[in-house]
């Protein structure tokens, strides 16, 4: 089925598109190959860890594995961090193993959560170095990996659990093993095509003696459903080698439909623990009371005392979180167009299933006979733990130490210390409360190391008090906005850690634990989404959380005021995207549009909505996702009224009035595709882009178009690349022939209008790149990564890359005049560095080679010279302003009178006048004018 899909995706490029058969991708040749991004935080809202493995003979070494932000190791106790992955083809992460003896690393890439952003791998990586160089050893089909083992007492042994893709049938999944250190491997169980390992666990006591949990899963855009008759264990007694199914009717474990994601704790050979995800609906006599009931039928104002937490949690132990939330549902009942009891009767007409019966849940069993036979280890319900989405969880362990004592990972941690009769919340306030992975020290229990949503967590006395160990950004962001303040700041949504905002020029450091203060500060919960910002008085912030719920917040005077628009009495609520698009008009800053499944337009800041539009997405689809949303939206700056709109089933609509009349441009594209980005080009009125994404259909090739006639007619620009899939495109403000695209693999550049691509990642590992804006005024591009937090780079050298700089053998670009300073070459205190001065001289080659850079002062003395290698297109020399020995002795020969001073350190810096960079290279030399400016508060000058 999917293949035929793939083919006639492939027809209908080829009979409807004019293609771009030079879209080439360059990546050694990139002229732009030595221009570096710079990250600028944040650090303290961490990115969702999957993994950790610890030294067990030195427990303050370790490596921690975000999802998608890469493996990181720490030396030092979690107080500082380096990435060692950044040079492998991809940071996405679902586990690690490590064998200590060797320092050979294994990383199962493709994070095994199965959450809307689990972004899949290219097979297992091996690092023989600690991560200096990486090789791929195969699985390269299976996208998501759940466990890797290593034999303990032969590292050439391994063991994979492959989870298999997440959007798509595929063989590659079960169990691997190899004898010969990943060189080749073999499929020692699989079940079927749409059955995966997600994973397995190894007597300490023995490694032939393994369990392996099977999981059936089936993600959609539109549904999820995490649960099979395929899922249950497995065991063998041979090393990996073969497998027998283990939880039959027979064993007492949980077999059927219902059965979940399910994790594996053995203790030794005869004892272990599973946790599983029941989704089997509870016994009518033990269902707990329904209270959606007895919540909404009550009067609206009673409903609107109700406070957003409670009314969060019963939605979200009736599976009702994917579509609505408090604040919406508050929303639609606030002026009475609806009463509680009739979002009731949808709630009863849209999800009759969920909200007739409850499932089961969290459940833990034990067996100690080697899974002959399963027991649950206790009697009542572990509630409000899995909720509706365990799929998300599912990891158990057991003390080394203590065959009782358990640890298991779900909303929040818990544990327990009866052998699981009975759980404990061990979450703390500066705990994140999705988690993910516990590690236990076989030799202090008590001990734990901790990773969830928010980062990794420390305990030394079993989760009575943590420690956070945030120092280093791996945020995973869906979206960046800026301000145009001076310094200007940078605004973000994050999953799962709220909108923050911060200044443009963060550098970590921790001098904030001494002030008290962080530079980044929040806004808003939950999942963070987009955010506008009045160009007019820049404390109004509009920004919101996932499935549409949006604030317009006034910083000054501390309001927040919930603005969503709602559907009208008589229709069923609106459909919001999990990120739901908003744009504030940059004709008219009171003018503010938001998608649901039609276009809404407000004239007064969210006060007041009117949809312009009919429904513009394909209508939606039966699931327990909302889905038939918009996704982007592009107003042209060029034309007021001229509004572009894409869904996320794969319609892009154009209205050249304002809303009164809409066509369908997408018609030719191909189908179905979530349409990620949309543009409205600022050089040319009738220009427009879009990006389509094919992620949620295992679908990794990149859809770049550009039409010049309102979308009449594309031409596809998309790199040809096999894997790249496309989230975002910029169109540079000032050069209207260079174009920035966002892939789920980094940024791309062209200087063509998309006939070629170069890579762009100095700086930058090939991360997911979700969201970028052009700060016009500072000329900096700012990028939201999807797992590396957020990163800029200024553009000025890069938009003069026109057609006339490319000619050219060399040019060196304008320079920033310096004021100068009686304190360069200086410090307060002895035990601190010098202040320095800079200047960056960026300048462009035609060809490669050795180039001359001379300084050289206004009466003609050449003050320092220094010799360089340039590569083809953008180099960089940064100056430090000295003056060279040989400077000062022709400077002071020349000019008797001059004063040269010889600063604290050592060196002699320009003084005060004009001078000129010069570089040559063979007999082409250019050169360009700076000055050293007179400072008045330096009275002495």
């Amino acid at each position: 089925m999917r293949k035929e899909r793939v083919g006639f995706v492939w027809l209908l490029f080829f009979v409807s598109f004019s293609w771009a058969q030079n879209a080439t991708v360059s990546n050694e040749n990139s002229l732009v190959k030595n221009i570096a991004f710079q990250s600028v935080g944040p650090t303290i809202m961490s990115g969702r860890v999957v993994d950790v493995d610890v030294n067990p003979n030195n427990p303050i070494e370790f490596y921690v594995a975000y999802a998608s932000g890469g493996l990181w190791y720490s030396n030092n106790n979690g107080m500082s961090f380096e990435p060692v992955m950044d040079t492998a083809p991809t940071i996405n992460v679902g586990e690690i193993a490590v064998d200590w003896k060797t320092g050979t690393i294994w990383v199962g890439t493709g994070e095994h959560n199965s959450s809307r952003s689990s972004y899949a791998g290219i097979g297992i990586l091996k690092s023989t170095d600690k991560g200096k160089t990486w090789k791929n050893m195969g699985l390269t089909d299976s996208h998501h990996i759940g466990k890797i083992e290593i034999n303990p007492n032969n590292s050439n042994e391994i063991i994979v659990g492959v989870t298999g893709h997440l959007y798509s049938k595929n063989n590659e999944r079960g169990i691997f093993r190899s004898t010969d250190g990943g060189q080749t491997w073999k499929q020692t169980l699989f079940i079927d095509d749409e059955t995966g390992v997600i994973d397995i666990s190894v007597s300490p006591k023995n490694f032939n003696i393994q369990y392996a949990a099977a999981w059936k899963k089936d993600r959609k855009a539109w549904n999820f459903l995490g649960n099979g008759s395929t899922s249950g264990i497995y065991k063998s007694e041979d090393s990996g080698n073969s497998w027998k199914l283990i939880s039959t009717p027979e064993s007492g474990f949980p077999t059927g439909d219902g059965v979940g994601r399910i994790g594996l704790a053995a203790f030794d050979n005869q004892t272990v623990y599973a946790v599983l995800d029941n989704q089997f609906n509870r016994p009518k006599t033990e269902e707990r009371q329904n209270d959606l009931p007895t919540m909404f039928s009550v009067p609206g104002d009673v409903f609107m005392q109700i406070s957003d937490k409670e009314i969060n949690t019963v939605l979200k132990k009736h599976g009702l979180t994917e579509k609505y939330r408090a604040q919406n549902l508050k929303n639609i009942v606030s002026n009475g167009d609806i009463l509680p009891e009739e979002l009731l009767a949808i709630f009863k007409d849209a999800n009759k299933a969920l909200f007739e019966t409850e499932v089961i849940g969290a459940e833990v069993y034990k067996s100690t006979d080697g899974g002959k036979t399963w027991k649950k280890t206790h009697t009542d319900f572990i509630d409000d733990f899995f909720y509706t989405y365990g799929y998300y969880f599912g990891r158990i362990a057991v003390d080394p130490s203590n065959v009782d004592k358990l640890y298991v990972c779900g909303v929040p941690l818990i544990k327990s210390d009866d052998g699981g009769k009975t759980f404990v919340s061990i979450n703390r306030e500066n705990v994140h409360l999705d988690h993910h992975i516990v590690w236990i020290n076989p030799k202090k229990p008590g001990h734990l190391i901790n990773g969830n949503d928010g980062g990794l967590n420390i305990s030394y006395d079993d989760g009575a008090n943590w420690t956070k160990c945030n120092s280093h950004g791996v945020s995973q962001f869906y979206s960046v906005n800026v301000d145009y303040q001076k310094p200007y700041n940078i605004y973000g949504g994050m999953q799962d850690n709220g909108v923050w905002f911060g200044p443009n020029n963060y550098k970590y450091n921790v001098e904030w634990h001494q002030e008290g203060k962080y530079a980044y500060e929040s806004l808003m919960g939950g999942d963070g989404m987009q955010t506008q910002i009045d160009r007019r008085n820049p404390d109004i912030v509009f920004t919101g959380f996932q499935f549409g719920n949006y604030y317009r917040i006034d910083r000054s005077k501390k309001e927040t005021k919930y603005i969503s628009p709602k559907a009208n009495k008589d229709e069923k609520p609106l459909r919001f995207n999990w990120q739901t698009p908003i744009l504030l008009s940059s004709h008219n800053q009171d003018i503010l549009y938001m998608g649901s499944q039609y276009l809404h337009r407000s004239f007064d800041q969210g006060e007041t909505w009117t949809p312009i539009s009919s429904d513009l997405t394909q209508g939606g689809k039966e699931g327990n996702v909302a889905y038939g949303t918009l996704t982007t939206i592009s107003e042209s700056k060029n034309q007021f009224g001229v509004i572009y709109v894409g869904s996320d089933d794969g319609l892009v609509h154009i209205t050249k009035d304002g809303g009164v009349n809409w066509q369908n441009i997408s018609t030719t594209f191909p189908k179905d595709l979530w349409v990620s980005r949309v543009v409205a080009s600022t050089h040319k009125t009738e220009r427009v882009y879009v990006t389509l994404n094919g992620y949620r259909w295992d679908d990794f090739k990149s859809y770049v178009y550009v039409s010049d006639d309102y979308g009449q007619t594309w031409n596809s620009i998309a790199p040809q690349l096999e894997t790249l899939s496309v989230n975002v495109l910029v169109e540079d403000n000032v050069n209207h022939n260079i174009l920035y695209l966002g892939s789920d693999n980094g940024v791309y550049i062209s200087f063509d209008q998309g006939k070629n691509w170069q890579v762009f990642n100095n700086g930058m590992p090939p991360v997911a790149v979700h969201d970028m804006v052009i700060q016009t005024e500072a000329h900096d591009l700012v990028v939201g990564t999807h797992g590396r937090s957020i990163f800029k780079v200024n553009l000025k050298s890069i938009q003069q890359l026109n057609e006339e700089t490319l000619a050219l053998e060399l040019k060196i670009f304008s320079l920033d005049n310096l004021p100068h300073s009686k304190f360069w070459g200086s410090t307060w205190s002895k035990w601190l560095p010098a202040n320095e001065p800079k200047i960056d001289v960026d300048y462009y080659v035609k060809n490669q080679g050795e180039v001359i850079i001379q300084v050289i002062h206004e009466n003609g003395i050449v003050v320092f010279e220094e010799k360089q290698t340039a590569s083809t297109g953008i180099n960089q020399w940064n100056y430090n302003v000295e003056i060279s020995k040989s400077g000062i002795e022709k400077w002071k020969k020349k000019n008797k009178k001059v004063t040269l001073t010889e600063s604290k350190n050592g060196k002699t810096y320009l003084i005060p006048g004009k001078y000129q960079i010069k570089i040559t290279q063979g007999k082409v030399s250019q050169s360009t004018p700076f000055e050293i400016i007179k400072n008045e508060r330096n009275k002495k000058e």
